[in-house]
């Protein structure tokens, strides 16, 4: 099987997550020192969301390093391997949770529909 190039939103995220560890900051502290929203932060470390270039700037500068660092794509194998299973078991939850607050919203509607069936017949 051949294995599935990383694309830059990944490599970004690996790299942005790698650095931000490696400072011993949580996503908030670097969202504060960044300048930006920790929920945002996080959409990139998943790939979600993908940066301005000043954007990019705000957060090597709040890691101190250079921007370019953020594309490095030479991390290791394990590192790699760890951001693709990660991204996977992110992407799993999300589906179930859409797939369980569908079902929710369902059985809601029904219990309305049958409140007033009930409600209309008296």
């Amino acid at each position: 099987m051949a294995k599935k190039k990383l694309g830059i939103r990944e490599i970004l995220a690996l790299n942005l997550k790698l650095n931000r560890q490696k400072c011993g900051l949580t996503q908030e502290k670097l969202a504060e020192k960044a300048g930006i929203s920790a929920n945002y932060l996080s959409m990139v470390e998943i790939s979600k969301k993908f940066p301005t270039p000043e954007m990019l700037d705000r957060l090597a500068e709040a890691l101190e390093i250079d921007t370019i660092q953020l594309f490095d794509a030479s991390g290791t194998p394990e590192e790699r391997a760890l951001l693709h299973l990660e991204k996977s078991i992110i992407d799993n939850i999300n589906r179930q949770q859409h797939q369980a607050i569908a079902e929710m919203k369902k059985t809601v509607i029904n219990a309305v529909k049958e409140t007033f069936k009930e409600r209309k017949s008296k």
